[in-house]
């Protein structure tokens, strides 16, 4: 689609919201999967002064019903076989064509006499965690304008750049990477409903992508598939990898076989991507850390009991603030206990070194307490994913009567790999035999959220796993 025939669909199906009821402050929710409705959605709400609510297309009905609860929209969206569409009013997309495409008729008039104020809500986006439901994070106008003008700075985008884009577009990084940043950059967006690497890779040959972001597993399957040559990815300039278990092996490796910029990066759905480097940066900095605090983003790193500041090579949990900090969440109570100060308490565990180089090593709540020692799972994962034989882990606290909790792990392996296999690892590594799992439990893949982040919870609920492995032992 060209921008200037996409515009034109934008500005009549935002005269159509207008003649629905939609004004100012209105919110337009939606659940769609990544179809390109989705960002003419996210546009036409905004041109209208409304706030734009995209609901995960992995969702339920439960959660889509709290969802809603919470949102209170003014007009409802959705493709026909999504628990969406069975809420009153809901408007199909795609499924039933007509319908939706006749909201941009010509005869409809423009919504252009309500514009957004740099202060006004933009977008409520809800978070993916693995406990309890779901939080509605608050966006202003000027949070996502000013990470949007930043990001294409930070990676070097301009028209001549093109997307791939098969994360979620209810995402905060679908918004960010998909609607936001090509909009700021003035790029292509090539989008996908689901990944497939096969299908990935023809698509970044035939529309030469150069730029992309997502977890590790997403580009070590692209490097993995059969058909996969340097010369079909070569238009590749600059990957961002974000979230726990992005290894300096990996980073190499892509690097390596990608012939691009691969660098990690650190943000959440309340501060998105407050650190990552420059492609300026050195190497080694890719390599190893995530990054440092980008534009006007600070971060600092706290004891989580007292909140007074680290110093420099200590861990401690991580805070942040800045012009893309969100404005809160749709609970009040909610936000009372993540902000403090103006610094959002992000519940990630880091090291800030003394050049302001941040490392993040874990989350506050996942620590594992064995014995009074303090276990980062995310340190145990990484030295797992560092065996050959190793494709993922989740490493889990088992409770245990004596220690508090004892070390085990869930594992997907290329070959069978155990208990015993794994100590002869640490020991190799020599890493501390306090962090060395006592039980390997090997599962044919691990449970993801909608995100692509694993479902710890579902494996916490299979920890009488890891425990009957230990009392046979």
């Amino acid at each position: 689609m060209s921008a200037r025939g996409f515009n034109r669909i934008v500005e009549h199906l935002a005269g159509a919201l207008a003649t629905r009821g939609v004004g100012r402050g209105d919110v337009v929710a939606w659940q769609l999967p990544n179809w390109w409705e989705a960002i003419a959605l996210y546009r036409a709400a905004w041109r209208c002064g409304a706030v734009a609510a995209p609901i995960h297309h992995q969702v339920g009905e439960d959660e889509v019903r709290h969802m809603v609860d919470v949102l209170e929209p003014t007009v409802l969206f959705a493709s026909e076989e999504l628990p969406l569409f069975g809420f009153d009013g809901a408007i199909a997309v795609r499924d039933r064509t007509e319908q939706f495409a006749g909201l941009w008729d010509e005869s409809r008039p423009f919504a252009d006499d309500c514009p957004s104020r740099l202060s006004d809500l933009a977008a409520v986006i809800f978070t993916s965690g693995s406990t309890g439901r779901p939080k509605a994070v608050l966006h202003t106008q000027r949070s996502l304008t000013y990470k949007a003008q930043l990001m294409a700075q930070v990676h070097g985008l301009g028209p001549g750049d093109a997307v791939l884009m098969p994360a979620p577009l209810a995402h905060i990084s679908g918004l960010l990477n998909a609607v936001l940043v090509p909009g700021a950059a003035g790029m292509r967006v090539v989008l996908m409903e689901r990944w497939d690497p096969e299908h990935g890779l023809s698509l970044i040959e035939e529309h030469r992508v150069s730029y992309m972001i997502g977890p590790p597993s997403l580009f070590t399957g692209l490097m993995e598939q059969e058909g996969f040559e340097r010369r079909r990815v070569r238009s590749l300039g600059v990957i961002s990898s974000g979230m726990l278990g992005v290894s300096p092996d990996f980073i190499t490796r892509a690097s390596k076989e990608l012939g691009a910029i691969v660098k990690r990066s650190y943000g959440s759905t309340e501060a998105p991507t407050v650190s990552t480097c420059l492609n300026t940066d050195p190497f080694e900095q890719w390599r190893d850390t995530d990054g440092h605090a980008i534009g006007e983003a600070e971060i600092k790193v706290v004891d989580p009991a007292s909140g007074r500041r680290r110093a420099a090579g200590r861990q401690g949990e991580v805070w942040v603030r800045g012009p893309e900090l969100f404005a809160g969440y749709a609970d009040p109570l909610e936000t009372a206990s993540s902000v403090h100060r103006g610094w959002f308490k992000t519940g990630d565990l880091g090291v800030l070194d003394p050049d302001g180089w941040l490392t993040i090593t874990g989350r506050l709540k996942e620590l594992i307490i064995r014995g009074g020692e303090n276990i980062s799972p995310a340190e145990v994962e990484r030295a797992l994913e560092l065996h050959p034989a190793v494709v993922g882990a989740v490493a889990v606290g088992i409770p245990d009567d004596r220690l508090g909790e004892r070390v085990g792990a869930f594992v997907v392996g290329r070959v069978p790999f155990g208990v015993e296999e794994c100590r002869r690892w640490f020991v190799e590594l020599g890493i501390a035999r306090f962090k060395t799992p006592e039980a390997v439990v090997q599962v044919d893949a691990l449970p993801l959220l909608a995100a692509g982040k694993p479902d710890r919870a579902a494996l916490k609920g299979r920890v009488g796993e890891l425990a009957a492995t230990l009392s046979a032992r």
